[in-house]
Order: C-alpha cells, then sequence, then structure tokens
C-alpha cells in the first residue's frame, strides 16, 4: 500500500519538477480558478494529517496546514511531498488494522468515525487522484504536457483498448 502511494505522489514530483512556478501557481482558469499548486498542497495537507495524527490515534482533516508556499513555489511543493514520503515510509504494515479515530467537518459540523490506519490511507491515496485528475484538466487548459500518460487516472478505471477487425 505504501508503494502505490509513494508511486502516485511521485507522480506529483515529476509534474513539479517539469513546470515553472507560474504555471504551477496560476490561477486563470474557470471555473474554479484555482492553480496546480493549490490542488497539490491540499493533497499533501491531507496526508499531513493523517500522519500527524498516526501517534495519537486520532486524525482531523479539519486541522490542516495549508502552507501558501507550497502552492506558489515548485521547489517547496517537492519539498513537502518528499517529507509526506519519507514519512509515510515510517509507517509499519503491521499496523494497517490498528483503529483510529478520523474527524472532519461534513458541512453541519465535525463528525468522528473509527477508521483503520489503512482505511484513512486509502482514502487520502484516492483523494490525491481525484485532485490529480482536477489539475489534469488544469495542465490541459494551460497547455502543459503531462510528464506522464496515466497521471489523473485511478488504476481501476478501465483502459482504452483498439480493437481491429480483420
Amino acid at each position: 500500500m505504501i508503494e502505490a502511494i509513494e508511486k502516485n505522489l511521485q507522480r506529483g514530483i515529476q509534474l513539479l519538477k517539469n513546470i515553472s512556478d507560474e504555471q504551477y501557481s496560476n490561477k486563470s482558469v474557470a471555473p474554479y480558478n484555482s492553480s496546480i499548486g493549490c490542488h497539490m498542497r491540499h493533497v499533501l495537507d491531507v496526508f499531513s494529517c493523517v500522519l500527524n495524527g498516526l501517534d495519537s490515534g486520532f486524525v482531523d482533516f479539519s486541522v490542516r496546514e495549508r502552507n501558501e508556499c507550497a502552492e506558489k513555489e515548485t521547489s517547496v511543493g517537492i519539498l513537502y511531498f518528499e517529507t509526506v514520503i519519507s514519512q509515510l515510509k515510517k509507517i509499519n504494515k503491521e499496523d494497517f488494522n490498528i483503529t483510529i479515530k478520523v474527524c472532519d467537518d461534513m458541512g453541519l459540523g465535525k463528525e468522528t468515525a473509527n477508521y483503520t490506519i489503512a482505511g484513512v490511507l486509502m482514502q487520502a491515496q484516492s483523494h490525491a487522484t481525484h485532485h490529480y485528475a482536477s489539475i489534469g484538466y488544469l495542465i490541459y487548459q494551460l497547455g502543459v504536457s503531462l510528464p506522464n500518460s496515466d497521471f489523473g487516472y485511478n488504476p481501476t478505471t478501465p483502459k482504452k483498448v483498439n480493437i481491429t477487425s480483420n
């Protein structure tokens, strides 16, 4: 699981290594006018919430870092990715079934539920892929080339198969 998450986060690093700070922080694309950097920082904030809550057994997704430099400067974004990956690698597979409390603001106030560590990591991974898809849209609108063709695609998405008839 950690290997798959790391592979996905490495896709983010590859993107940041191939775009400028101007492209990274560009908020000109409608309808939401959010930048690639905003999405990347948000993805990493979610992982950071998980990592920050593991020792106490309480993850609160409503308490995020929101480091503006990480959404404006690719070098800061890359450092944030590397920090998250480094911390993820410290999680033992044997701990995946430990139950923790996970809290988030659901729109009408905070709710708390029981998750396993594996479950909350799966949620963070799925959330990252969702935001990568939004980033893919921004990249397309900005005319930036993707560093790899599977960026933003869920691994369970059916692949387009070309069938030729004889």
